[in-house]
């Protein structure tokens, strides 16, 4: 006890020492106070989690120091950045389209543009694409932050980065910068829309807004548009007609009404919408508006005179390519600089413009024959081993119809589809039974089908789709390379062909059958530079397995005899090999003939055996066969809701026309033999 009461006197000793230490150093310094930090961070005089906690002074003081070097580089920026010269827009190049062997094809571009004052663009038209693109132009200060933010968000999560910019914001862009979506071009976007606003007047705005903004069909500015749609000048334009160009700068690929019926559609629309607008916003009447309710239809689609015959169908399904490989947009190909090299053979294209030209002179006279107008041939050439799209037929000539015959997707495909439905019977019968045990497989229960097939009977092969299965038959051609929104419904008659691919996919399609099963993706573009560098989206993958290599030579074989008996005997008297071939048979819906032909792809060494098990060291195939050529005949009335019928076609020998397409085919491959 007494040990513990002398520590304890010791501990109170210590500690009035240091107190009486501590009024002495104060009564000697008395000025003297503890230094105080800058920033009190971690806290002084806090314990615990409350030291981390930061002051509310702190945090005031911290978010005015970000607000105020924002503005600072804010400052530097806005200085630093210069307004680029308006006039570089017109010393943009021209894109270049090369065949497969390197020579040049065509050149399009440069900017399709013709500069014109406001007052030579009614006031109508101006109010319509206020109303649609900007109601508070004359009113806001350039930018819109709204917009921006949520460009910006959008562009960080990936998703779509459109939308939400003023027309100084737009002029900006169109003049002075590229179309590339990125934070830094956002950022100078937002700078020079500032200056531009500061220094230019609205008008100015608007006129260089109208002169530079994408209209489509190749055309910049609101003349060059006018002209393209309505074939006018500008100042011609009436209140209706100015609603749809102003409708177009929305994105021509989805609002040009003559590309297709859902175009068509969104353009009758979003043309509503803008009359309605320009009334709720006080540019239009009610009882003006109510003048308006036709829909101004535009003329057709015209291509420049570098883009007749063959050419503009060329570049249609180049570009087409070029787009779902990169994303890039008829706006970014429209910019010019490109150098774009296509899997065309110009050889190839030649001879199958003349073989199409040929045979339908001899067998097409719309002067003696009234049955013989409006008749169309579409075909496509695609080589089998990897894909490449070599020759196409688009129709008479690009610039007086667009419409590419070789890649719509309006035509029934008819009897030539039912290979695919005798193809899916033969492969289910191998899943069911094994091809190593089995390799007649399929022999009984498909015999029905060959027969049919080759007699041109339609029973069979609807009693084939309920027992094999509409859905395996879809998913077949599908992986075969049809596109499954050209697909008919799956009803009892999908097996008799009511869909409607194109004859670059139905002749993409066939080449699994003399390939061993392989399918390659077509492709119309090899490789695309710009500025002389490589953009990406162009290697090609690898061929996928669709049928089993005994499917295919099967189909191969049966094939091979339905084309002798089309085109007659192999007796010397024709100068090209055997063929695969599937056609149109009168008994279709009388709205078309299709056929599909290529040289036969059988192994190189036949006295091995056949071929069970695909291309193989020891039996490859003869990779010197040449493309797989889907050719299509149809009746088009330009404006008709429906084919016309082919009831006549070619006299009463062609069998509504079906000896027509194949007379195409036996004259191409003499020409390439």
């Amino acid at each position: 006890m007494k040990g513990n009461r002398g520590r304890r006197r010791t501990r109170r000793r210590i500690v009035d020492h240091l107190r009486q230490g501590r009024a002495e150093l104060r009564r000697r310094l008395p000025s003297w106070t503890p230094r105080r930090r800058i920033i009190d961070y971690p806290r002084q005089g806090r314990a615990g989690l409350r030291r981390w906690l930061p002051s509310w002074k702190l945090l005031l003081g911290t978010f005015g120091a970000g607000i105020a070097g924002l503005a600072a580089l804010f400052a530097v920026v806005y200085v630093t950045v210069d307004i680029p010269n308006e006039n570089e827009l017109a010393a943009q190049e021209a894109s270049i389209y090369y065949w497969a062997d390197g020579s040049q094809m065509v050149s399009v571009g440069a900017v399709n543009r013709q500069n014109v004052g406001l007052d030579k663009v009614p006031d109508s038209v101006e109010n319509a694409v206020i109303a649609a693109e900007n109601a508070t132009f004359y009113s806001d200060s350039g930018v819109s932050l709204k917009g921006i933010g949520r460009a910006l968000v959008n562009m960080l999560s990936g998703g779509d980065t459109q939308g939400g910019s003023t027309i100084t914001q737009q002029y900006v862009k169109n003049t002075y910068l590229s179309q590339d979506q990125t934070v830094t071009r956002k950022a100078k976007e937002f700078i020079i829309s500032l200056k531009v606003s500061n220094q230019k007047s609205k008008r100015d705005i608007l006129r260089g807004y109208l002169n530079t903004s994408w209209f489509g069909r190749s055309s910049n500015g609101i003349q060059a548009a006018a002209h393209a749609y309505y074939g006018i000048d500008a100042d011609r334009l009436n209140p209706s007609q100015g609603a749809l160009l102003a409708a177009l700068l929305k994105g021509s690929e989805q609002y040009d009404p003559t590309l297709s019926k859902g175009n068509h559609q969104r353009a009758v629309e979003r043309w509503r919408w803008i009359l309605d607008r320009e009334v709720a916003t006080g540019k239009m009447s009610k009882e003006e508006r109510a003048k308006y309710t036709k829909f101004p239809e535009p003329r057709a689609l015209a291509k420049p005179t570098s883009q007749a015959g063959q050419t503009g169908y060329l570049v249609d399904v180049a570009n087409k390519f070029v787009q779902s490989s990169t994303g890039l947009t008829d706006k970014d190909l429209a910019r010019g600089g490109y150098r774009i090299h296509t899997t065309f053979d110009k050889t190839l294209t030649h001879r199958l413009e003349k073989a199409v030209d040929s045979v339908r002179k001899k067998t097409i006279d719309p002067k003696r024959r009234t049955t013989d107008t409006f008749v169309e041939f579409g075909a496509a050439s695609v080589r089998p081993k990897d894909g490449a799209i070599v020759a196409l037929y688009g129709g008479a000539d690009a610039t007086k119809h667009f419409s590419n015959n070789a890649d719509t997707t309006a035509v029934p495909v008819g009897s030539a589809f039912k290979p695919f439905v005798l193809a899916t019977s033969l492969q289910q019968e191998t899943e069911a039974w094994g091809a190593a045990a089995r390799p007649d497989v399929g022999e009984n229960r498909t015999q029905d089908l060959r027969e049919a097939l080759m007699s041109a009977q339609n029973p069979p092969f609807v009693q084939a789709g309920q027992r094999i299965g509409l859905e395996r038959i879809r998913d077949l051609v599908v992986a075969a390379g049809l596109r499954e929104e050209s697909l008919a419904q799956l009803e009892p008659t999908f097996p008799l062909g009511t869909s409607a691919p194109s004859a670059i996919r139905m002749a993409s399609a066939y080449t699994v059958f003399g390939n061993g099963g392989l399918h390659a993706d077509p492709y119309a573009v090899s490789r695309m530079t710009l500025d002389g560098k490589p953009l990406d989206g162009f290697d090609r993958p690898d061929p996928e397995q669709v049928l089993t290599p005994d499917v295919a030579q099967q189909m191969n074989g049966i094939l091979v005899g339905l084309g002798w008996r089309t085109l007659g005997t192999p007796d010397g008297r024709t100068a090209y090999r055997p063929v695969a071939a599937g056609l149109s048979e009168p008994g279709d819906r009388m709205k078309s003939a299709w056929f599909i032909g290529s040289p036969s792809a059988m192994p190189l060494a036949p006295e091995r055996g056949p071929v069970t098990s695909g291309p193989s060291k020891e039996q490859p195939l003869r990779d010197d066969n040449g493309p797989t050529t889907a050719i299509t005949m149809f009746r088009n009335k330009p404006g008709a809701p429906e084919l016309l019928p082919m009831n006549g076609v070619g006299g009463p020998n062609s069998g509504l026309g079906t000896t027509i397409p194949p007379q195409i085919w036996a004259a191409y491959q003499e020409a390439s033999g």
